[in-house]
C-alpha cells in the first residue's frame, strides 16, 4: 500500500511542487492550504507523515500541530522560516518531530520523509513479539509503541517514544546530546543539540510526576542524560 503524505502550505506553488515530486516516488499526497482544513484532513485520514508550514491562515502551524498531537503520533515535519530558531524550538515544543527551513531543497524534503518511514518500518520488522517493560508506574509496550503511567496512557510523539525506548533499554547508560541526536534523529540530521533538550523536557512533562525532580529521565550534569532504573 502506498504511503500517504499530507502537505500543508498556503503557497499553492510550493504545494504543487512538493506534491508532484513526492508522487514521483510512488506516494499518495493530499494538500491543505489553511490550518482548519489541515486539522480536518488529519482527523479523517491516516497519514504516514505530515509536512506542515508554520505560517498558515485560520490556524497557524503550531496550533495545528498541537491539536493533532491530542490524538495522533503521526510524524510531523515543520516547514519554518530561514534561520528562525524560535520557530524551530516552538515547533518541537508543540510536538513536531523534525523541521526543514525555507527555502528548502526538494531532495532534502524527500530524504527526510523516507528516513522517517525507514525508521518506522525497521522498528515494525524488529518487533517479532509483544514486549513490555515496566519500571515503577511506567509501562512501555514496545510492540504497539504505547506508554502508560499508573495504567493511564500517555500520548508521546514518535521521537519522544524513540528517545524513551533507547534510554529505557540501556538503563543507567549516559548519552550525551550529540549521541542522542545521532541515534534518534540520524547521523545526517542537520539540527543542533537544543532539539534533544526540548524533547527531554517534553518527555519529562509527560512521564514524570515532578519534572523538576525527575525519577526516570535523569541528567548527569556536564555529560548528558540517562534512564535511572
Amino acid at each position: 500500500m502506498a504511503k500517504k503524505v499530507l502537505v500543508v502550505d498556503d503557497e499553492k506553488i510550493i504545494v504543487k511542487g512538493l506534491k508532484y515530486s513526492i508522487e514521483q516516488d510512488g506516494m499518495e499526497v493530499d494538500a491543505a492550504y489553511d490550518g482548519k482544513a489541515a486539522i480536518e484532513m488529519a482527523q479523517a485520514n491516516d497519514y504516514d507523515v505530515i509536512l506542515l508550514d508554520v505560517m498558515l491562515p485560520e490556524y497557524d502551524g503550531f496550533q495545528v500541530c498541537q491539536q493533532i498531537r491530542e490524538y495522533s503520533t503521526v510524524p510531523i515535519i515543520m516547514l519554518t522560516a530561514k534561520d528562525n530558531d524560535m520557530d524551530k524550538i516552538l515547533g518541537l515544543e508543540y510536538g513536531a518531530d523534525d523541521y526543514i527551513t525555507k527555502p528548502f531543497n526538494i531532495l532534502e524534503v524527500k530524504a527526510r520523509i523516507k528516513a522517517v518511514m525507514r525508521r518506522s518500518s525497521a522498528k515494525e520488522q524488529s518487533e517479532g513479539k509483544a514486549r513490555n517493560i515496566t519500571v515503577g508506574d511506567l509501562e512501555l509496550d514496545l510492540d504497539s509503541r504505547r506508554v502508560f503511567i499508573a495504567g493511564k496512557e500517555v500520548n508521546l510523539t514518535a521521537k519522544e517514544f524513540d528517545m524513551l525506548e533507547l534510554l529505557i533499554l540501556n538503563p543507567n547508560k549516559v548519552y550525551n546530546r550529540d549521541k542522542l541526536l545521532d541515534l534518534v534523529w540520524g547521523y545526517d540530521y542537520p539540527g543542533d543539540v537544543r532539539t534533544v533538550d526540548v524533547h527531554i523536557r517534553r518527555l519529562r512533562e509527560k512521564i514524570e510526576k515532578n519534572p523538576s525532580e525527575p525519577k526516570y529521565i535523569n541528567t548527569k550534569w556536564g555529560v548528558g542524560y540517562f534512564f535511572k532504573k
